[in-house]
């Protein structure tokens, strides 16, 4: 059975689209799982046993370009596909599995897609988690009725690359002389997602001062705010936190985060990433839920405040006070830390 996924564009997406994968070659062993998506994915989904090939999408996240797809969809004819998994909502996202003339085409309902999918699912509500959806396409749809029919769902779990993480402990002049907490504090989404760096920073010289050292991850967009983290320090404790962010590529974060006995993350793609190379994860969340995306490790400790308006699911805070992040105090984190240790 040869097998076309038309993958998503987040990060955090894309490792927990692995339990779509997993579930597939439950079902069917012998598949080729093949996956289109944005040229950065792969190499994480070359991290991912399941998946045969890693397909660059060369149109970006939201351009239509109807000829573009259509090229694209007709290069993908010669592969022979049996079936297409949509794991995006928009209509423009299954048009390339119409166009590659793949004869099954499963996806949710979602912007006008009748015509476009030939398995077309429409109860989607009735799978709360993302993780359940995704794994949900995987089964016959009339077998599918709510998450109560699923099986136990798999966890993403990322391979690690011993030579590329000792490369880039060289490279960064890191060391493993003490123990490794991570401190993710972006989050592309918006900034009802961050919590405060001042937080981060307390997080960060407790941690330091009960004998581990810091890494902070994080994109080059992050750099403003980790460096006001690791600036936030004493002077004598700034030897032991190490910011990361804009200096590794993301497979490279993914190697240097299975070095990390616990993660502290916002709800953001490299939460996912901690979860799926093993770490225990402390998980911030602002103005989104945990009902929906949570980390997928073992140890798992989730902290959130209980104000009335949130989960709002906002970019920005529409009241413009952040309290669902203000009103966290970083002890709370530390003590989840702690608990996790023990």
């Amino acid at each position: 059975m040869k097998i076309l996924i038309i993958g998503p564009s987040w990060v955090g997406d894309m490792v927990m689209s692995q339990c779509l994968y997993i579930s597939l070659k439950q079902r069917h062993p012998d598949a080729d799982i093949d996956v289109l998506a944005p040229a950065w994915c792969r190499p994480i989904l070359e991290r991912m046993p399941e998946v045969n090939r890693a397909i660059d999408m060369p149109i970006g996240h939201g351009a239509f370009n109807l000829k573009g797809r259509y090229r694209i969809g007709k290069s993908l004819r010669e592969a022979s596909y049996d079936q297409a998994f949509i794991m995006p909502n928009s209509a423009k996202s299954a048009l390339i599995p119409l166009f590659a003339k793949i004869p099954v085409r499963t996806g949710w309902k979602g912007e006008s897609r009748y015509g476009l999918l030939t398995d077309l699912r429409s109860n989607k509500r009735e799978f709360g988690l993302v993780i359940e959806r995704y794994s949900a396409l995987a089964y016959p749809k009339n077998e599918m009725t709510s998450s109560a029919a699923l099986p136990p769902l798999p966890r993403p779990t990322l391979t690690i690359d011993p030579n590329n993480q000792s490369a880039a402990i060289s490279r960064l002049a890191l060391s493993q002389d003490r123990p490794v907490i991570g401190l993710c504090p972006g989050a592309e989404f918006g900034p009802a997602k961050r919590w405060p760096e001042t937080y981060f920073t307390q997080v960060a010289q407790r941690m330091i001062e009960q004998g581990q050292q810091v890494w902070l991850f994080g994109s080059a967009k992050d750099q403003p705010v980790t460096s006001a983290i690791r600036n936030g320090l004493p002077d004598d404790l700034q030897q032991h936190c190490h910011d990361l962010a804009g200096q590794t590529s993301l497979i490279e974060a993914v190697d240097l985060l299975a070095l990390c006995h616990t993660v502290v993350s916002n709800d953001s793609g490299l939460m996912h990433v901690a979860a799926a190379v093993g770490c225990k994860v402390v998980a911030i969340y602002g103005s989104t839920s945990p009902d929906y995306t949570p980390p997928l490790a073992e140890e798992v400790a989730i902290v959130h405040t209980d104000i009335e308006c949130r989960p709002c699911f906002k970019r920005e805070c529409p009241y413009g006070h952040l309290k669902c992040l203000k009103e966290l105090p970083a002890e709370r984190v530390i003590q989840a830390i702690n608990d996790l240790a023990e």
